[in-house]
């Protein structure tokens, strides 16, 4: 079987590497000719732990490989992914225009059946729209060659992306046709031999769902960040909180931790995404609006306690933040609380020393000379009146306290994860914050 994955971002990159890996033939499109290149030289635009090592031993092995032509190959294949991006427009909606685009190309080459997968994530009707698309360009061309659209949404997390989709505890798939049903199983099949998990449905209930489900684990985010707050001024301790609400089978305990808010490519696109089209349908989203307002204040709450520990006059002052992606396992710093942080510490005239196990380039394209990049995390910590930390990386779990103590001018942590013992914290000599406990 051979196939095309147009778009080699996060999403495209890995479905292509992983469908290759199970013996498909993935013909990787992209229109950024200087990407493709680097590609074909094994360079990866993106960190994925074990991305790097799958993407040579497939493209060795002649199952994977890049173009920046999708009219080349469009007629090889028998499945045609889109993954490219649909940021968000200035009025929260999608921008769908990628998406069309490749759609038109598709028209305008097609030769014999397709099927077109969207994978990218779209509001409900995108498929429609890409089907009159298509057709429109067939149209002009006075032909009739059949094809059908589907709709495969990612449910894909940054850092653990390469065994959420070879292991997937399910795919949604919309269909309109048994044919490309047919297809989608011959190619899910090999990933689900003992359980199959594929759902199959309609395809704007499966364009819905992603946007759901996205929105739903947003909702769990900011209403444990509310709660956390509300903790701290009536004297109670959200992780006991936490512990308690989660024992309760029908609430379940994933994506109750309280922090610092959201971020990365997907929650806050998707969550606007979702209102907007709401809105076009002449409906408001009540709670996803709350979940948004919540969201946002959330990432400035470590500024916030901050400013009341070392006054309102923060200038001069030298703040070591530890992590700067959105999460752990990535580098991927957009809609970062991180960035929130540096910027508001800034304005403040705060010195800001930083480290991030791999987001330090990406933070530098950011930010430029703005802030100092340490050399690891007790570098980031010398002569500083704070601690922040912001990114729960694993090696920021066990550090030795008592070098980190030495260096600092003030032994101050203020805790964004919650990561750390508060007891065991004030033992060693720090004066200690979190999240959610006064």
């Amino acid at each position: 079987m051979k196939i095309a994955i147009v778009g080699t971002g996060y999403v495209g990159l890995v479905t292509g590497t992983c469908f290759a890996e199970i013996g498909v033939h993935v013909i990787c499109v992209d229109t950024n000719k200087a990407k493709i290149e680097a590609l074909q030289k094994g360079h990866i635009p993106i960190y994925e732990n074990g991305l790097e090592e799958m993407v040579s031993r497939n493209a060795k092995a002649g199952r994977l490989s890049f173009t920046t032509s999708l009219e080349e190959c469009l007629n090889e294949v028998d499945v045609v992914f889109s993954a490219v991006g649909t940021p968000p427009d200035e009025d929260g909606s999608a921008d769908l225009s990628y998406v069309l685009q490749v759609a038109h190309t598709i028209g305008r080459s097609l030769q014999k059946y397709v099927l077109v997968v969207t994978k990218s994530t779209v509001p409900v009707g995108t498929a429609q729209k890409v089907r009159m698309a298509i057709s429109e360009e067939l149209g002009k061309r006075g032909v009739d060659i059949p094809f059908d659209v589907a709709s495969n949404p990612e449910f894909l997390k940054e850092g653990n992306a390469i065994n959420d989709f070879m292991s997937p505890d399910r795919v949604v798939v919309g269909v309109d046709s048994e044919r490309a049903r047919k297809l989608m199983t011959k190619l899910y099949k090999p990933f689900l031999l003992n359980n199959f998990r594929v759902i199959f449905m309609d395809i704007p209930s499966a364009e819905m769902t992603k946007y759901a489900a996205n929105s739903m684990l947003a909702t769990r985010i900011s209403f444990m960040n509310d709660i956390a707050n509300l903790c701290e001024l009536v004297g109670a301790d959200v992780n006991m909180v936490r512990s308690g609400i989660g024992s309760d089978t029908r609430i379940g305990r994933k994506f109750l931790y309280p922090g610092i808010g959201y971020g990365g490519s997907c929650f806050p696109k998707d969550v606007k995404a979702l209102i907007k089209t709401a809105e076009q349908n002449g409906y408001e989203m009540r709670v996803l609006r709350a979940v948004e307002e919540v969201n946002e204040r959330q990432k400035g709450v470590l500024f916030d306690k901050l400013q009341k520990l070392l006054g309102k006059e923060l200038k001069g002052k030298t703040v070591a933040m530890w992590g700067l992606s959105f999460k752990p396992e990535t580098d991927d710093m957009r809609e970062a609380p991180s960035l929130i942080l540096m910027k508001r510490l800034l304005e403040a005239g705060c010195h800001i020393r930083v480290y991030d196990p791999v987001a330090m380039n990406e933070c530098r394209r950011r930010m430029g000379d703005d802030v100092y990049y340490a050399k690891d995390l007790y570098d980031a910590a010398l002569e500083a009146d704070s601690l922040l930390l912001v990114t729960e990386w694993k090696e920021f779990r066990l550090p030795s306290w008592a070098v980190v103590k030495k260096l600092m001018r003030r032994p101050l942590v203020l805790d964004g994860r919650n990561i750390y013992d508060g007891a065991e914290m004030e033992e060693l000599g720090f004066e200690y914050h979190c999240i959610g406990k006064s």
